[in-house]
């Protein structure tokens, strides 16, 4: 039979060798957590133009997703008011972070993708969907007015319904050609239940998911407006 005191001792020994192992294998594995994180997040940025990326994304090794992100990629940080941040990389800029500070505050990222095609601008968007949050990247091409791709994510949109924003290839192929201005004043795109009417600035919403459609569409309208003194600012530079 042991005593208190021993099987205190025990308990106290064997927890600070696991917490001192635990602490070993966090501090050991983050630089690959960090690296594997970064690659996600550059392949989840590409995943709007896949198709004008010269190899499958998919298939693409870590190494040459970083190559590529670097030689043809900008990064833009705006503020508040649409003015660039100086020395600020977009991709250190955490979207859901930001949502939590005053929006005189924030700061959104834009990633520019140098192409065969000419430039493309990928805007960062995020919303509520159906259960939490949702986010995508909005590609335009150069006339800062065309989609020329878009990807969503979410956090836990119901599978078969919400979640068909990620899912199902065949919502984000809606966007394509669709156009942000109307008549110069800007009106985004709509996710419309019942069936798009409006062929430029309407997509159809997900069957069964009224909420999620609803917050996507919201997302885009709120989200794509805060970029719009930048791209004013682009115009009028041409």
């Amino acid at each position: 039979m042991y005593s208190n005191k021993y099987i205190t001792v025990y308990t106290v020994i064997m927890t600070l060798i696991v917490s001192v192992i635990l602490a070993f294998l966090v501090t050991g594995l983050k630089p690959y957590h960090d690296s594997s994180e970064a690659v996600f997040k550059k392949k989840d940025i590409m995943g709007a133009i896949a198709d004008q990326i010269p190899s499958d994304l998919k298939s693409m090794p870590d190494d040459q997703i970083l190559k590529l992100f670097t030689d043809k990629f900008e990064q833009v940080v705006l503020d508040a008011n649409g003015q660039q941040v100086d020395g600020a990389m977009a991709e250190k800029v955490d979207m859901a972070a930001e949502e939590k500070k005053p929006e005189a505050e924030r700061k959104y990222p834009v990633f520019v993708y140098n192409g065969d095609k000419g430039k493309v601008y990928l805007l960062s968007v995020r919303g509520n969907g159906l259960w939490d949050k949702i986010w995508g990247y909005i590609a335009l091409g150069e006339d800062l007015n065309t989609v020329v791709g878009v990807s969503f994510g979410h956090v836990s949109e119901t599978p078969g319904l919400g979640a068909e924003i990620k899912d199902n290839p065949n919502f984000p192929a809606q966007f394509k050609g669709k156009k942000i201005f109307q008549d110069g004043q800007y009106v985004s795109v709509a996710v419309v239940k019942g069936g798009a009417k409006n062929p430029d600035h309407e997509v159809d919403a997900i069957s069964g998911a009224t909420i999620t459609s609803v917050g996507v569409s919201d997302m885009l309208q709120k989200g794509l407006k805060a970029y719009l003194p930048y791209i004013e600012s682009l115009k009028t530079a041409n």
